[in-house]
C-alpha cells in the first residue's frame, strides 16, 4: 500500500509538473510537432502499440525534454529516436514494458519482451516525464518474469543494477529502490551461480552478451569477458549506493568488498599490456584473444580502469582507420585483424566488424566519462566525441530516409540484414541519453547540487538548448547563447530551474549550482 500510494503522488506529481513545465518552457512544441508529421507521413505504422502515430506526437510532448540545435543531423534524429522509442512501449496485463523487436521473434519471451538491451532502455527511458513505464518495466524483469517456467532474464547480460541507480538520480523516487533492492541483489547473486568461475571473474558466451559471431568468442565457450565483468562491477558499485540509500550497512558493505575485488581482477586479468587493450582471456588457451574489439572501451562505461596515461592510451585506436574508425562510425572489431568481417554465417548477426548502435552507444558513454571523470584522455577530446556522434545519428538512414536497424557494413551504411520487418525501429541502442547526459552534459548526482559538463565546443556551436527536463520534480533547461539574440536571455551558457536563471557561465563550460 505504501509503494501504491507512492506512485498516485508520482502520478500527480507528473500532471501538475507537465502542466507548469509548458508555462515555464523556452523551446515550443512546433519543432517536434512538425517532425512528428514527417515521422508520421513516411511511416506504414505495420505495427500499432500503445501510442499509435496519431497520438504520438500528444505523448511525446508530454514526456519528452525538448532539444534545440544547429547540427540538422542530431536535431532530426533526437526527435526520431524518443518516436521510434515511443512504437515500443506496450501496454500488457502484466504492466508496461518495451520491446526491442517491433514484430514478434521466437528468442523473446512473454509479449515479445527481449533484456538484452535493458540497461539502454533504462538510461534512455529515465527521461521521460512520466516514469510509470520504466517502473513496470524494471519489474517486469525483476518480478514477472522470474515466475515463468523459461526464463528470459537472464539470457543476456545486464548492467540493471547500475541502470536502476542512475534512473534514481533522475527522479529522487527513494521508494522506488528500497521496494526492489533485495530483489536486485538476489539477482545478483544469481549472476554468481550461474557465470562466476573459481577465480571470482565472469564468463559468458558472446551470443548471450548479445554479441554472437565475435572474433573472440563462441556460443559455447565459456571465455571471461570485459562486457559482463564489467557489468557486474557497475552492478556491485549501484547496490552500495543503493544499499546506504536504504540504510542497510551490511549490504553496503558486502557489495563494497565485491566491487573492489572484481575491480583488481579484471585490471590484473583483462588489461592486454602489450596491446594496451582490455581484451577477452580464452577458455581453451587462458591467453588473451589476439583481437582488439569493441567490447574493451567497455569499462569505462562504469569508470573501472586506472587514470592512467598507459590505459588512456587504448582509446588511440579510436581514430585509427585500422583501429575502430571507419566512414559510417565505430567497428566492433579493429579493421586491420585478419578475420575482421568474416563471420557471416546464415546466424543473421554478426559482431567481427560491423557498426552496431548497441555498441556505439556503450564506447560513446565510455568515451564520454573518460573526458569528464579521467585526467588522462590520450588523444581523445570533445571534438572525437562529437564527430562520431554525428556519424552516429547520420547513420540512422537506408535509401536516403531515416531508418534504424541491426548493425550496418562500416564503408557504405548498409544495412545488413536489409529492410527486415523485424529490425525496423530496432531498439537495441540509446540516443537521446547521450544528447541529455553526455553532449549537453547534465550529470545526474543524489544530492542538491545540478552539475553540467558540456562536451560541445563553443566554436562548434553557437546556440543550442535544452528544455523541459523533468529532473528533481522540477523543469530544468540549459541553453548556450553566444551572442545572446537566439532567446533573448543574455549572452552565455545558462541553467533555469522552473524558469528561474540559477546559473551562468561567459564561456560554454562546467556550470555548477543548488537546485
Amino acid at each position: 500500500m505504501k509503494y501504491k500510494s507512492h506512485l498516485i503522488s508520482i502520478l500527480l506529481l507528473f500532471v501538475i509538473s507537465n502542466t507548469f513545465a509548458q508555462k515555464a518552457n523556452i523551446l515550443s512544441t512546433d519543432k517536434l510537432k512538425n517532425f512528428v508529421t514527417e515521422f508520421n507521413a513516411s511511416d506504414d505504422e505495420a505495427v500499432v502499440n500503445f501510442v499509435p502515430n496519431a497520438q504520438s506526437f500528444e505523448w511525446l510532448s508530454q514526456n519528452i525534454p525538448l532539444f534545440e540545435c544547429p547540427d540538422s543531423v542530431i536535431q532530426k534524429v533526437y526527435y526520431y529516436r524518443w518516436w521510434a522509442l515511443r512504437k515500443h512501449l506496450k501496454q500488457t496485463p502484466d504492466g508496461f514494458i518495451f520491446t526491442e523487436f517491433i514484430t514478434k521473434v521466437n528468442h523473446a519471451g512473454k509479449h515479445n519482451a527481449v533484456s538484452s538491451a535493458l540497461g539502454h532502455h533504462i538510461y534512455e527511458g529515465r527521461w521521460l516525464r512520466n516514469q510509470q513505464y520504466i517502473n513496470e518495466y524494471t519489474s517486469f524483469w525483476l518480478d514477472v518474469d522470474p515466475k515463468h517456467t523459461v526464463q528470459r532474464f537472464h539470457g543476456f547480460s545486464s548492467w540493471i543494477d547500475d541502470a536502476v541507480y542512475n534512473r534514481y538520480l533522475v527522479n529522487l523516487d527513494k521508494a522506488f529502490i528500497e521496494k526492489n533492492l533485495l530483489t536486485l541483489e538476489a539477482d545478483y547473486r544469481k549472476w554468481e551461480v550461474e557465470k562466476q568461475l573459481p577465480n571470482q571473474l565472469f564468463y559468458q558466451f558472446d551470443v548471450k552478451d548479445a554479441m554472437e559471431e565475435s572474433i573472440s568468442g563462441g556460443r559455447k565457450d565459456k571465455n571471461i569477458r570485459p562486457t559482463i565483468n564489467s557489468y557486474m562491477y557497475g552492478n556491485a558499485k549501484a547496490l552500495v549506493a543503493m544499499a546506504k540509500l536504504a540504510q542497510n550497512d551490511t549490504l553496503a558493505q558486502k557489495y563494497e568488498a565485491k566491487a573492489i575485488e572484481l575491480r583488481k581482477l579484471t585490471i590484473d586479468n583483462l588489461w592486454d599490456q602489450k596491446a594496451s587493450f582490455f581484451k577477452v582471456k580464452l577458455e581453451k588457451t587462458n591467453g588473451f584473444s589476439d583481437a582488439r574489439e569493441a567490447i574493451g572501451f567497455i569499462p569505462w562505461y562504469f569508470n573501472l580502469p586506472d587514470d592512467k596515461a598507459n590505459v588512456a592510451k587504448a582509446w588511440n585506436q579510436l581514430i585509427d582507420t585500422t583501429g575502430f574508425k571507419a566512414p559510417w562510425g565505430l567497428t566492433t572489431a579493429e579493421r586491420r585483424h585478419p578475420l575482421f568481417r568474416t563471420h557471416g554465417s546464415g546466424h543473421g548477426c554478426e559482431w567481427d566488424g560491423p557498426l552496431w548502435p548497441y555498441a556505439t552507444t556503450q564506447t560513446l558513454k565510455g568515451l564520454s566519462n573518460l573526458l569528464t571523470n579521467y585526467k588522462n584522455h590520450g588523444a581523445m577530446n570533445a571534438q572525437v566525441f562529437y564527430d562520431e556522434l554525428h556519424k552516429y545519428a547520420n547513420s540512422h538512414q537506408m535509401n536516403g530516409k531515416l531508418y534504424l536497424g541491426e548493425y550496418q557494413d562500416e564503408k557504405n551504411g548498409e544495412w545488413l540484414k536489409g529492410d527486415n520487418p523485424r529490425s525496423k525501429f530496432y531498439n537495441h541502442s540509446s540516443f537521446a541519453d547521450l544528447i541529455i547526459n553526455d553532449l549537453v552534459g547534465l550529470k545526474p548526482r543524489a544530492d542538491n547540487v545540478l552539475e553540467i559538463k558540456p562536451l560541445i565546443s563553443e566554436k562548434q556551436w553557437d546556440w543550442f538548448c535544452l528544455d523541459n527536463v523533468f529532473y528533481h520534480g522540477k523543469n530544468l533547461t540549459i541553453l548556450w547563447d553566444k551572442t545572446g539574440k537566439k532567446y533573448g536571455k543574455g549572452k552565455g551558457f545558462m541553467a533555469f530551474v522552473d524558469g528561474k536563471q540559477i546559473a551562468k557561465a561567459k564561456k560554454l563550460k562546467e556550470l555548477k549550482a543548488s537546485l
